[in-house]
């Protein structure tokens, strides 16, 4: 049995493909750094985080760029001893593809496409060996709003650029239908599969299915169309935007999809977009999702199964490899990962903040419940009016909660839709004090206690509001928690240390 979503929390635009028993996925990272990660599974439940396709700040330059850019909706494939990784490097460089003969790394460095338009970009690998770029474009004249183009090239993987004639195959399964993306092309039983999201990412987002006896077809919409929705449910149905599927096969023929979907709790999607799964039958040539169900469920018969080992409970702030895998900071890093010093995390205090479109002192975990909780053990204390360090519930530059420690004491300010204010303000004197912050549903209790034990609630019941999708500043990536430490603009040579972070799904 399997809870959906099979890998919750910021993981939207899934991507899967299996080499014998093993599986892999990728999920998108947008502007987190290391990006794109690489997931594991024997059995399509228990996926292992085990490392990202970008880990080097020089692949990609992230400078600059608003939360909702950087790296989108990577493929990930195989073929013939090599893995590959397309994806598209959002207002930072375009359309590339990585390799490596081991998923855990390390990847090449990029291979860019510059003559490859457009975004979503995935590889098809033919019976004959040849390899097919497939990807959306939007620079053309029309017809209606919304309209975009799918299109097939070959990509010459020995000289590493496209090749041959560029055919546009498909503008959606309907004359009318809007943003065709994150097209993936299969082949079963001799024909071709063309499967694309439609709809966009919000309420009427879909998967639909073409079908065609060519490579650059003509392709021919499937008539079930659309294949997997939840638009059909209602704003209320408290799974929804189901879209952006990738088919896989088992070792024993059954076959499966990874989607992505937004959960919502209170009226709101707290987290960003998930991946879940769903279980594949075929009439025909026309895949049935969740047969005798036809949409997303909270759970499944799989083979076995236990816990998600990404997102279990954890208090080891020690452990680098957990840092490596399992912590984030934003945009392209310039400056070393933070030291440890007797076991304890040094944060520097640096003069760039979250509000400002560069890569801070932070570092964050995903989070990956409705429900949650975290807390910290910080010793610091501000010398200057500047500086300040603690943790983070963030979203976006324009969407997020900070619980620091500052000159003034303990202080928690809520940035909403680009609009910053202080909850509250507290005196405070001592150097060690501790943080938690819990999330419940819809709302959020941001707590201090000078001893680890008697906790003071001093910003109850705060809206989730801030880090929840808004569909302007918090719109495709997700939330994230940790740790924080700033000097706002000032030079500083004060160190914020962390003696432990503690995290737990409730």
């Amino acid at each position: 049995m399997v809870v959906n979503p099979v890998m919750p929390g910021f993981n939207p635009d899934p991507s899967i493909c299996r080499v014998g028993d093993d599986y892999y996925m990728t999920t998108s990272s947008f502007t987190w750094f290391p990006g794109i990660p690489v997931y594991h599974s024997r059995n399509l439940i228990d996926w292992e985080l085990i490392g990202h396709a970008l880990d080097r700040p020089s692949m990609v330059n992230m400078d600059g760029l608003n939360d909702n850019d950087g790296t989108w909706a990577a493929t990930i494939r195989y073929n013939k001893g090599i893995f590959y990784i397309i994806t598209t490097a959002s207002k930072c460089g375009g359309n590339f593809y990585i390799t490596a003969t081991d998923p855990r790394g390390p990847w090449s460095d990029p291979v860019w496409l510059k003559d490859a338009p457009g975004i979503d970009p995935s590889l098809f690998f033919d019976d004959d060996g040849r390899c097919y770029y497939t990807g959306n474009r939007w620079d053309f004249k029309h017809q209606w709003r919304g309209q975009c183009a799918v299109w097939v090239q070959e990509l010459d993987l020995q000289h590493k650029r496209l090749t041959g004639p560029r055919h546009t195959i498909a503008y959606g399964h309907a004359a009318n239908a809007m943003y065709a993306e994150g097209p993936h092309i299969y082949k079963r039983n001799g024909r071709y599969l063309l499967l694309m999201a439609e709809g966009g990412s919000g309420a009427n987002h879909a998967v639909t299915v073409m079908h065609a006896d060519s490579i650059f077809g003509p392709y021919q919409p499937d008539q079930i169309n659309p294949v997997l929705t939840h638009r059909h449910l209602g704003y209320d149905y408290h799974i929804g935007n189901i879209g952006h599927a990738d088919l896989v096969d088992s070792p024993d023929g059954q076959w499966y999809a990874v989607v992505l979907g937004n959960r919502y709790t209170g009226g709101m999607s707290t987290l960003g977009r998930e991946t879940f799964l769903c279980k594949v039958d075929w009439q025909g040539r026309t895949p049935v999702f969740n047969k005798g169900y036809g949409m997303v469920r909270d759970s499944m018969v799989v083979i076995g199964g236990k816990v998600l080992k990404d997102f279990k409970d954890f208090k080891d702030l020690k452990d680098l490899k957990n840092l490596k895998n399992y912590w984030y900071t934003l945009r392209t890093p310039h400056n070393p990962l933070p030291a440890w010093d007797g076991g304890r995390l040094a944060l520097p205090l640096r003069p760039e903040v979250i509000d400002s479109l560069v890569s801070p002192s932070l570092l964050m975990r995903k989070l990956g419940s409705l429900s949650a909780e975290a807390s910290t053990h910080l010793v610091f204390k501000p010398r200057l009016q500047a500086e300040e360090a603690g943790m983070v519930l963030y979203r976006s530059a324009g969407g997020y909660y900070t619980l620091m420690r500052t000159v003034k004491g303990i202080q928690v300010i809520r940035k909403l839709k680009n609009k910053k204010s202080i909850i509250a303000t507290v005196p405070y004197h001592g150097k060690d004090v501790w943080f938690r912050i819990t999330v419940k549903g819809a709302t959020a209790d941001f707590c201090y206690a000078a001893d680890g034990k008697k906790w003071q609630n001093i910003a109850a019941e705060q809206t989730m509001a801030a880090v929840a999708d808004d569909g302007r500043y918090n719109k495709f990536n997700g939330t994230g928690i940790g740790m924080y430490a700033t000097s706002n603009g000032k030079k500083s040579k004060a160190v914020a240390e962390f003696d432990s972070f503690k995290y737990k799904n409730n």
